[in-house]
């Protein structure tokens, strides 16, 4: 009978499937808007809340900080990469306006991260506390790329239409949410567990958008109102 190592293994290949499929699911997205050359209405927010995300994630998962997460290290990785490079589609299609606050949030995010990596591998000596401390730092910016399309889902309430929630992404956030839950529940890990309940609960909700409003949803409607990023 397989220990539970292996199991946690096994599930957590799973889950670099299913946060592959995750970072590639707005693909579609990205054709559309390479296609108008315009990003029309749809939101960089969860885009570049991942970038930091996946960056801090990357670290929490190193030797230095934590022990066996190769499998944290390499999705997020992937992601780290792939998140940029949706940044900057967004970054050359938007008005200058949004590039502005594009730019000033990546700079902000990037003297974080310096920071952070800065002050723990400096500072901090033990492996616990340094855990503890980018643990905590991974939550907070975990729960932030879940609910970062809350402000999507906003809109589709207010407007009764789905066509700027990629259905996609909100499947692949919801199942990626329950298999890293049960990933950190095989060997308890808090600062997954805590950020990926969040986010199964996060993408059930536009799950439920998604079927509410799927109808009344105008596909071949172009002029949907000018909505501002928040």
């Amino acid at each position: 009978m397989a220990n539970t190592d292996t199991i946690r293994t096994a599930i957590g290949v799973i889950g670099n499937v299913i946060s592959f499929c995750l970072f590639m699911s707005p693909l579609p997205t990205f054709i559309k808007i390479w296609k108008a050359k315009s990003v029309q209405d749809f939101k960089p927010d969860p885009y570049v809340v991942t970038v930091l995300n996946c960056a801090m994630w990357a670290f929490y998962g190193l030797p230095f900080v934590t022990e066996n997460n190769t499998l944290v290290i390499t999705i997020n990785s992937f992601g780290l990469v792939i998140e940029i490079i949706y940044t900057l589609v967004f970054f050359v299609f938007s008005d200058w306006s949004k590039r502005k606050k594009i730019l000033l949030i990546i700079l902000v995010e990037l003297v974080f991260l310096v920071l952070v990596i800065f002050l723990v591998m400096y500072l901090v000596s033990a492996h616990k506390d340094r855990r503890l401390i980018v643990g905590c730092i991974c939550v907070i910016f975990n729960v932030l790329m879940y609910f970062a399309p809350l402000t999507v889902m906003r809109q589709v309430i207010r407007t009764k239409s789905v066509k700027y929630m990629p259905f996609l992404l909100s499947v692949a956030n919801f199942l990626n949410g329950v298999v890293w839950t049960i990933y950190a529940l095989l060997k308890w890990d808090p600062f997954i567990v805590i950020p990926n309940g969040l986010g199964t609960l996060s993408g059930l909700l536009q799950l439920i958008l998604y079927g509410i409003y799927y109808r009344t949803t105008r596909w071949d409607d172009d002029a949907s109102p000018s909505i501002n990023m928040v």
